[in-house]
């Protein structure tokens, strides 16, 4: 079997542009995160560091981002967790320091707040509204790309020393650190992917709801649908994002202009097709790639093995390749099933299968690495 351990300081983004754990409704929630460890010197809270705010404690990518902070030992002076109203006032311990989650407002930011993880929705787009706003020294790492995208004013603004930086979608952070790799040897003009995604990329109400179906429908009684509206264990369906006017969701085009933005390729043909899979925190993806050079499978295989963040699982002969359990909890994406599409003449063509934990490397993870390069 080939299995490549590589370094995990790489990252995907584009300038400008475990099942979760769940706070309960108590006042007081004791969720640790530490190294395992526990015995080193923590080197995370430094005098010189920068001040950290994570928006959207509560929620999946949240929790995560908390726990990927501790792990890579993240340099930070003062942390300060922001959420929505509902959860202010909860408190949370956080290497072994107590604090009181704040409800996100305005003055939430002052101080010169360094780095800030924003969630989708409402609470994103008042962190940049409010950030942007201002003269300091910060960055903002945000967790989708879409909106920001959209948004003119914000993709050209650089207040000061400030920089607003988009974390790319979690199906195109997977699928490139695999490709990426291969596009730089042999130039891709056209790749076709269709992804399986976990419930994760819906947030943790989606993976309690998997994980209480699942229950009710092997005890025979009817599934509790309120976040898909449909049956979701036991079955698969189309990505429950909104259907554009071309045919395609919005999952599916933020794979084809994200990608064409990381690469600064508005060339490359890009098709996806994004389906919902019953699992709970790892996406997969299968890949076809073709290229205007010409690139052989074992060429392939080899610059894969080299690629940082990336890990190599192609065992024909035991019929073993990646898959979500795999990489769930981990911070490379696995790659596999590295093969010679058939239907391309001159070695042209490939066809790889991707795996990677959405809420680690597809979210926290990717948008902490950037942060790394920054400091």
């Amino acid at each position: 079997m080939q299995v490549t351990a590589s370094a995990h300081r790489v990252h995907l983004f584009s300038p400008l542009s475990s099942p979760a754990l769940s706070l309960p409704s108590a006042k007081h929630c004791r969720c640790r995160y530490r190294n395992a460890a526990a015995t080193t010197v923590r080197m995370g809270l430094r005098e010189d560091g920068p001040s950290v705010a994570v928006v959207g404690v509560t929620g999946a990518v949240g929790q995560e981002f908390l726990r990927v902070l501790s792990d890579r030992d993240f340099p930070y002076r003062n942390i300060r967790l922001l959420a929505s109203r509902r959860s202010a006032g909860k408190r949370l311990t956080f290497e072994d320091r107590e604090y009181t989650i704040e409800e996100l407002r305005p003055e939430s930011f002052e101080g010169s707040t360094s780095l800030c993880s924003a969630p989708v929705g409402r609470l994103a787009k008042s962190s940049v509204r409010w950030l942007s706003n201002g003269d300091r020294s910060w960055w903002i790492i945000v967790r989708r790309f879409g909106w920001f995208r959209r948004c003119r004013w914000l993709s050209r603004r650089r207040s000061g020393k400030g920089a607003l930086i988009a974390n790319p979608n979690c199906s195109t952070i997977i699928c490139l650190m695999a490709a990426t790799p291969l596009h730089r040897h042999a130039k891709v003009v056209r790749m076709v992917v269709s992804t399986y995604q976990a419930a994760s990329g819906a947030g943790a109400a989606a993976m309690e709801e998997l994980l209480q179906q699942t229950h009710e429908v092997l005890d025979g009684k009817q599934p509790t649908c309120k976040i898909f509206k449909q049956q979701y264990a036991f079955n698969l369906f189309s990505h429950n994002a909104a259907v554009l006017s071309n045919g395609y969701n919005e999952e599916e085009m933020k794979l084809v202009k994200e990608t064409r933005k990381i690469w600064n390729d508005m060339d490359v043909k890009v098709t996806a097709t994004c389906i919902r899979v019953p699992v709970m925190r790892a996406h997969a993806e299968s890949v076809n790639l073709q290229f205007e050079k010409p690139l052989d499978e074992d060429t392939a295989r080899r610059i894969l093995e080299g690629a940082a963040g990336v890990t190599v699982i192609d065992d024909r002969e035991s019929n073993h390749f990646p898959t979500p359990l795999d990489v769930s909890n981990k911070d490379d994406v696995a790659v596999g099933r590295i093969r010679q599409d058939l239907s391309q003449d001159g070695n042209q063509g490939l066809d790889i299968f991707v795996c990677g934990d959405q809420i680690r490397k597809g979210a926290a993870l990717n948008a902490i690495q950037i942060a790394e390069k920054l400091l």
